[in-house]
């Protein structure tokens, strides 16, 4: 056994080096959630997530999606980039208030999604840590993932006593704040387990109160089908009438339950650059995304998640922030303009959102 706990220290030391914030280690036991997810499901809260249905118990044994797995070595990445210069960012520390200075012309635009695929990084990562166990101790039974499985992360890196699941459903640390990206190694190898910590969230309804199409029904309870996250990226189709106004000038994700939670002022840059901004989209106007031809959507934005989306997507976003903007902005030529360049676009999709625009300016 000392052995074993030896082989964990390293691996801890291993998943540093790589470039991971933490590395804990857990057993595979989720008994404790599946009542709560099935219950969740049965609400029908996951929309058109039809794969959160999928795979029955495997998502929560992982000893049965991936057979002989005895434990999971769970890491979290911080993902916070370094203040750009159109940022508003000034210190370099207060991220929270640079991103309230949006305009209401300008795309606001999930901050895990700036950089590169997260995917593809932690993936990579992940293997690298996984290939260092295996020049170390011989052959043994592995898979990585990264959001990409039946996998519960959230629970798993909970259990393996990388933080706690806050009221926004997110997993929170005291230390870091909930800005990171979490990913596993399931192995067959006897590893001492770590604890989990305690939920520090006490009173606060800070994440519920702030929530701008209230997702958030109860404390640790999400309508994912009422969150923006969810209906810029998730939804194939029209975004509901209703919630349109909710959502701003947000055109890809959401960050408000973030970005107003207490604990993320101690959220921790990233140690990677892969994270850093790209094509300036912590303060793209959303005229001139617009404007982007499909080829240039997919050129520009190689590499990010956002590219997963498809171009139609992107305008149908694009087109309801740019109608709620309007609606402050009466006098905006160029907004008007903008919108009725895509009034004869070829998808249906994109013709009815861009004419909801219109007719909040005309309102």
């Amino acid at each position: 056994m000392s052995d074993y706990v030896e082989l964990a220290q390293q691996i801890k030391l291993w998943g540093k080096a790589a470039g991971f914030a933490d590395v804990r280690i857990t057993d595979v036991d989720l008994h404790h959630v599946e009542a709560g997810f099935q219950a969740w499901l049965a609400a029908g809260y996951h929309g058109e997530m039809a794969y959160m249905a999928a795979h029955g118990s495997k998502r929560w044994r992982p000893d049965e999606l991936v057979p002989g797995t005895i434990r999971v070595i769970s890491v979290r990445m911080n993902y916070l980039p370094e203040p750009s210069g159109d940022s508003g960012d000034d210190n370099g520390d207060d991220w929270r208030s640079a991103e309230r200075q949006h305009g209401a012309d300008t795309a606001v635009i999930s901050i895990y999604a700036r950089g590169r695929d997260y995917h593809k990084v932690l993936r990579n990562r992940l293997q690298q840590l996984a290939e260092r166990i295996q020049a170390s101790i011989g052959e043994f039974g592995y898979r990585v993932f990264t959001d990409s499985a039946p996998v519960m992360e959230v629970a798993l890196a909970e259990k393996a006593g990388l933080g706690w699941r806050g009221k926004h459903t997110l997993l929170l640390n005291r230390e870091a704040g909930s800005l990171f990206f979490l990913g596993e190694i399931l192995v067959d190898i006897p590893l001492p387990v770590d604890a989990p910590v305690s939920n520090h969230c006490g009173q606060c309804q800070s994440c519920i109160e702030v929530c701008p199409t209230q997702a958030i029904i109860a404390p640790y309870q999400l309508d994912a089908r009422r969150c923006i996250s969810y209906l810029t990226i998730e939804l194939h189709g029209a975004i509901p009438l209703e919630l349109r106004p909710l959502i701003g000038n947000r055109v890809y994700g959401c960050d408000d339950c973030q970005l107003f939670c207490p604990w993320n002022k101690f959220a921790q840059r990233a140690s990677v650059n892969d994270f850093e901004v790209r094509n300036g989209l912590d303060s793209a106007s959303m005229i001139s995304l617009f404007a982007w031809t499909e080829a240039e959507f997919l050129r520009n934005l190689e590499g990010s998640p956002i590219r997963r989306i498809g171009h139609e997507r992107w305008l149908r976003n694009l087109a309801v922030g740019l109608g709620n903007a309007a609606a402050s902005m009466r006098a905006d030529a160029a907004l008007v303009a903008a919108l009725q360049s895509r009034l004869e676009h070829p998808s249906e999709i994109v013709r009815e959102h861009v004419q909801w625009a219109l007719e909040q300016h005309a309102g």
